[in-house]
């Protein structure tokens, strides 16, 4: 009774955090897909951990099995929208977590007339269990160095890592017929001691984020090269270079700053294939942490990628403007601008401009066109 004591407790703490994460999300109206998928992985987190607890009613398992069952749908989704800033829910995911949920309904309803089909079918969703897991770790992974957060990229690995790991147990054992999350069983008492662990970690990276100092395009934006940054610069701001607008609340080395635009405006640093933060801070000298505090803080970017692709971009704009680059194929131009392939400059292009690069240009020639059609041509004698 007293492991049983204790395991309840642990479940009643995380569901209060889990709770209480819901809570503030719902009174900062918070409506990103991020905080969205959070509010929805923290009442599944509440759900599980009362499903599973001692003493639940065994009858009830027919229809919350199910429901558990598609959790691992919404953590690899949630983890999609947390570490790609580009990722966008798509109806396909959803129908992935109604297709799940309507299996485990299928496998709960059919036990007790096909139990062998029930356990292949149940080994099965515990396949899809560990691919959606070993998802969400890729994406961590696939996007982990090119963040620019540090409090985001700590707090959240050691969350993914915990999560994946507590999926994969349970997936595990599903595959294996070990009944886990049995209520009683040994192993519940661990898993209310994970969920605590996970929710503890998922309400540090909740209340403890300070909000960011917002950054628009007007702070961090590189001013013309006519030397009249300064009168160009919002109130409130110190301008450091004529091309580099600063936030004064921002502790950041202004020296470095100017250094790294030199580098993407006079060299084209940003142009060179594969370009990653390492090897940029192995340009300027500094260590890349430092490198990572300036372009976050400094600069209000999030993401290494997002922070190139703005320089690019505009490369390629002014080369698609340019009539005497008309026969120049679209893919070049990318290549030249520092992309690898011609289509994550389509959609970069696209999410920046609203068109894609072949929209763009022909609009651009056709305005350079009209204009000199319309000039009068001068009679010569």
């Amino acid at each position: 009774m007293g492991l049983t004591a204790i395991d309840l407790g642990l479940r009643g703490a995380m569901s209060g955090v889990f709770l209480l994460i819901i809570l503030v999300a719902l009174l900062r109206r918070a409506t990103s897909q991020q905080a969205l998928l959070g509010m929805a992985m923290s009442a599944g987190g509440v759900f599980y951990a009362i499903a599973t607890a001692p003493f639940f009613p065994k009858a009830s398992w027919w229809w919350v099995l199910p429901i558990l069952s598609a959790q691992p749908a919404v953590f690899w989704l949630w983890a999609r929208a947390a570490f790609d800033d580009d990722s966008v829910l798509r109806r396909w995911h959803g129908v992935l977590w109604l297709g799940i949920v309507a299996f485990g309904f299928a496998l709960t309803l059919g036990w007790f007339y096909w139990p062998a089909l029930a356990g292949a079918g149940g080994r099965g969703l515990a396949l899809v269990n560990l691919a959606l897991a070993l998802a969400a770790a890729v994406q961590t992974v696939k996007t982990w160095g090119a963040d620019l957060v540090a409090r985001r990229r700590r707090l959240r690995l050691a969350m993914l890592a915990i999560n994946v790991a507590l999926i994969a147990a349970v997936a595990g054992a599903g595959f294996a017929a070990i009944p886990v999350i049995v209520p009683g069983a040994p192993a519940s008492l661990p898993t209310a001691l994970a969920l605590f662990v996970v929710a503890m970690m998922a309400g540090v990276g909740t209340f403890a984020m300070q909000p960011a100092v917002p950054v628009n395009d007007a702070v961090a934006a590189i001013a013309s090269s006519d030397g009249r940054g300064a009168d160009r610069a919002p109130a409130g701001r110190v301008v450091v270079d004529p091309r580099v607008v600063v936030d004064p609340r921002v502790a950041c080395d202004p020296i470095l700053l100017r250094r790294l635009d030199h580098l993407m405006n006079v060299e084209r640093t940003y142009r060179q294939e594969g370009l990653a933060i390492g090897a940029l801070a192995a340009k300027l000298d500094v260590p890349e942490h430092r490198l990572r505090l300036a372009i976050n803080e400094g600069l209000g970017y999030r993401n290494f990628n997002a922070f190139l692709n703005r320089y690019r971009i505009e490369d390629a704009r002014l080369a698609l403007s340019d009539v005497t680059q008309r026969e120049v194929p679209v893919l070049t131009i990318a290549m030249d601008a520092g992309f690898q392939s011609i289509g994550p400059f389509n959609r970069a292009f696209k999410a920046e401009t609203g068109v894609t690069p072949t929209e763009f240009r022909r609009e651009a020639l056709s305005r350079c066109d009209t204009t000199e059609n319309s000039e009068p041509r001068r009679e010569i004698g």
